[in-house]
């Protein structure tokens, strides 16, 4: 699954100059976009400086992109080379602004992306961005780092009125200006087939949605995809620095994308119904997917809950006791109860045929609520609708029980009525 990539930059129809800049480094896999500011041509150096020293550090460092290759192991060190490598690229742009008063307050957007054989590995600071085409979707894999953005989350702006608000490019936060700066970062499993663009906001604020990208990149020969994107961004105004690169999966596998399979069946949850993409994709990397053979048991009754578990091949037998409750299949979920009070298993489930099952951890799903208020707001917000659900349907089972109950009492007396007569 060799990436093979290509970018293509412009200065668009307004600007004087080209401050961004891109990477495409073959034998690293390594991918960058950064868009600088700063005027008098700082923006441009801080985006050159930006490029050339994430790229000098993660050269320094490939011992650990080659571990995790051959092990699988050191996931949480690629991230933090990531992260490092975007903060230093900022300390050096900061110490030569500071050496060169002409260039005070200058920096850059950076993002960046980090592709090993099986993993993808983002580092994002600025309104730059990733997209992520996968099944014919479009995914973005970056949140803008802008006031536009922070109005939006914050319930002040509407998105469909975004494109013509003041300060729609003013940036909360960039590589550079400052000593050091808070980088964000998300790691993701890759598929056969997958395709991903980085660009620059000179690019973004002329694109009419997120599926106009798929369009392209379904429409256009490969060579001609990030041409083809800095000319559609020129015909509607270029009233930015343009810069597209775009990164390709070779498509020649036969089997089945268990990626897509995987975050498909937990957004069908109700428990994950309201989170996004990458939402559901930071869940995905706190699961591990378990494998039973025939009769093997998952839990038993009145063992400690501690996970909640989702059918993803194979079937599963729900007993009590002797009794077969249900039987789930592909999508099927259970043990959901666990995570939010750690009771006992109400009920023991078996694997009915070869299958493999979704495990989440209740421990390493909270620390992910922790760490990311967003997530943490919409599982609370899914759970409660969860337990509203399961109490409606407790109280309609009561209603109809006791309805069933008055309806036997009333045959019952006129049974004895009849039996009085006779």
């Amino acid at each position: 699954m060799d990436p093979i990539a290509l970018g293509h930059t412009d200065i668009g129809q307004v600007k004087d100059s080209n401050e961004d800049n891109f990477l495409v480094d073959k034998r690293l896999r390594l991918y960058i976009v950064a868009d600088g500011m700063g005027g008098h041509a700082a923006g441009e150096v801080a985006s050159d400086t930006a490029v050339r020293e994430i790229r000098r550090y993660v050269k320094e460092h490939e011992a650990v992109l080659e571990h995790f290759v051959d092990t699988g192991e050191g996931r949480e060190q690629i991230l933090e080379l990531v992260e490092t490598s975007i903060r230093r690229a900022g300390r050096a742009i900061y110490d030569q602004a500071q050496a060169d008063p002409a260039k005070r307050g200058m920096g850059t957007t950076v993002v960046m992306l980090l592709l090993t054989p099986k993993r993808g590995f983002i580092g994002h600071v600025g309104d730059s961005r990733v997209y992520l085409v996968r099944g014919g979707e479009v995914f973005q894999m970056t949140e803008d780092h802008s006031l536009i953005n922070e109005l939006i989350r914050r319930g002040k702006l509407r998105p469909e009125d975004a494109k013509d608000a003041p300060y729609k490019n003013a940036v909360t936060r960039a590589v550079g200006v400052y000593a050091d700066v808070e980088v964000d970062t998300l790691d993701f499993e890759i598929a056969a087939g997958d395709n991903f663009m980085l660009c620059s906001d000179g690019l973004t604020e002329h694109l009419r949605d997120d599926d106009e990208i798929r369009e392209v990149m379904e429409r256009e020969e490969f060579v001609a995809i990030p041409k083809t994107f800095v000319e559609l961004a020129n015909q509607r105004g270029g009233k930015d620095n343009i810069t597209s690169l775009v990164v390709k999966l070779d498509a020649d596998d036969d089997a089945k994308s268990e990626i897509a399979l995987k975050l498909n069946l937990l957004r069908q949850m109700p428990l994950f119904q309201h989170l996004s993409y990458v939402e559901l994709v930071e869940v995905l990397n706190v699961s591990e997917v378990r494998s039973y053979a025939v009769d093997d048991i998952v839990f038993e009754e009145n063992d400690p809950g501690e996970e909640l578990f989702v059918v993803f091949e194979g079937r599963v037998s729900i007993r009590k006791g002797d009794v077969e409750l249900a039987r789930l299949g592909p999508g099927g979920h259970f043990g959901e109860m666990a995570i939010m009070d750690k009771a006992q298993r109400s009920a023991s489930v078996v694997a009915a045929m070869p299958s493999r099952l979704i495990a989440i951890g209740r421990k390493p799903l909270f620390l992910l609520m922790r760490r990311d208020k967003d997530i943490a707001v919409k599982l609370l917000w899914c759970f409660v609708q969860v337990l509203n659900q399961r109490l409606r349907n407790t109280s309609a089972d009561l209603r109809d029980a006791r309805t069933d109950h008055l309806e036997l009492q009333e045959m019952l007396g006129l049974e004895e009525v009849i039996e009085e007569a006779d």
